[in-house]
């Protein structure tokens, strides 16, 4: 049996999508609702971490009820969605795609947001071709990526042929590398989304500037 192909499992937000800004306002909007502090972007990406309710009790010194986790949940979708049709995709996103898959690689997209509203949005930038699979989640928002990866992975091996050996993640989170971890895949960190460097830096995965870095670390990382 040959060699199998490098695969790509892209993330979406704050990576392949430039939205930080749209989710630091729509985070301080649903602040606000229930009377916490606004907060910057670089104090988000310092205390950033999934699962999001604990994310949120590093901010309140508490761990938010049931009742303000659902207010705070709906109110950040509500407020994200009105800010994100402002947002484009991350610089050179298009070029790095086509030419990943021009080299006769495959690339997917496995986002934590939800599916129904993933698909529609991925396609109206006009990305969607690039990808052999594309999914978002499917269960309560808030949980963990790990599992979504394993689904998906499975899913793209049962298709075709794709290893987690040769799989890069490339996310802007701590959680995609957790993910990577998770099924045996390589993982590559982006500074332009939710984390500090610094945050990522501890993790110990190669971690870049730029997306284009990010698909040259990839393929050293497959050769």
């Amino acid at each position: 049996m040959g060699k199998q192909n490098a695969h790509l499992v892209w993330d979406w937000n704050g990576t392949l999508l430039d939205d930080i800004h749209a989710v630091i306002g729509a985070t301080n909007a649903a602040f606000a609702e229930i009377g916490i502090e606004s907060i910057t972007l670089d104090r988000y990406r310092e205390l950033y971490c999934v699962p999001i309710p604990v994310f949120y009790e590093r901010l309140m010194g508490r761990l938010p009820t049931a009742a303000e986790w659902d207010v705070m949940d709906a109110s950040f979708h509500r407020h994200y969605t009105e800010r994100r049709v402002s947002c484009g995709l991350t610089e050179g996103v298009e070029e790095l795609l086509a030419q990943w898959r021009l080299a006769g690689s495959s690339q997917s997209l496995l986002s934590m947001y939800g599916h129904e509203e993933l698909v529609p949005v991925v396609r109206g930038y006009g990305i969607e071709s690039h990808f052999v699979r594309v999914d978002g989640r499917t269960g309560p928002s808030g949980g963990s990526k790990a599992l979504h990866m394993e689904r998906h992975l499975t899913a793209l091996a049962a298709a075709g042929a794709i290893s987690a050996e040769r799989t890069v993640v490339i996310g802007d989170a701590v959680d995609d590398a957790v993910a990577a971890a998770h099924v045996g895949a390589h993982a590559v960190l982006y500074t332009g989304g939710s984390h500090s460097r610094a945050s990522l830096e501890a993790v110990g995965v190669p971690v870049v500037d730029t997306l284009a870095e990010a698909v040259a670390t990839a393929r050293h990382l497959t050769a």
